[in-house]
């Protein structure tokens, strides 16, 4: 179990990250969430309701991963989601899950964004993938989105947004933000077309170059 002193610093590394995700216009009024986690078997999580003004370290909710919480403040609808990825990847230190326009654009059309740029791979495979539309706050989409992070970093979330996962806070908070890059070129390319990909020779030739020079 994580002590006082790791919980208060994840608190407002949580506050800091959260309002820094509304600056760059990931999340605007209420939507979206992040976490990370807390112990074992445990996380922090933004509550429902919050927005970038008004998160701060103490609004942050504990909650365990089968959901157990306690508190004036309830955990975000989307804690399942969160508490599954947690479950399932042990190297899951933090997850962020956004409504960005252009991720919410490509997951609109339910369809994974292709390896049409070699930074594609740094969410780990040749595309990201897209789960099936599955209501918020469901087992579900919970189940769908965990599994969908089982060899990538990153998945969209069909008519519905984004979700990623990171080392720390951080990382993740980069990850979506690249993903939000990504998914906007990839629209801007399509205004000529389908635009190429990379083939295997080429993504092999990548992924050998990234892990060895420690991207990976």
């Amino acid at each position: 179990m994580a002590d006082n002193a790791e919980e208060d610093a994840l608190r407002v590394a949580l506050a800091q990250q959260y309002r820094y995700v509304g600056s760059l216009g990931l999340n605007e009024l209420a939507s979206g969430n992040l976490s990370c986690r807390l112990g074992a078997d445990a996380m922090l999580i933004s509550p429902g309701g919050a927005t970038p003004e008004s998160m701060q370290p103490e609004s942050a909710v504990k909650v365990t991963l089968d959901g157990a919480w306690a508190g004036e403040r309830k955990p975000s609808s989307e804690w399942r989601m969160h508490a599954a990825i947690y479950q399932q990847h042990a190297a899951a230190g933090a997850v962020v899950h956004t409504h960005s326009d252009y991720c919410v654009a490509v997951a609109s059309h339910n369809q994974p964004l292709p390896g049409f740029h070699y930074l594609v791979g740094s969410f780990g495979g040749n595309d990201v993938p897209c789960v099936s539309y599955a209501t918020f706050g469901t087992d579900e989409l919970a189940r769908n989105a965990a599994n969908a992070l089982t060899d990538r970093t990153a998945c969209l979330l069909g008519n519905h947004g984004m979700i990623c996962r990171g080392d720390d806070l951080a990382s993740a908070v980069e990850a979506a933000h690249r993903l939000e890059i990504m998914c906007r070129q990839y629209v801007l390319a399509r205004q000529l077309g389908e635009p190429d990909v990379l083939n295997d020779a080429q993504w092999k030739d990548f992924f050998e170059r990234a892990r060895a020079a420690g991207y990976l």
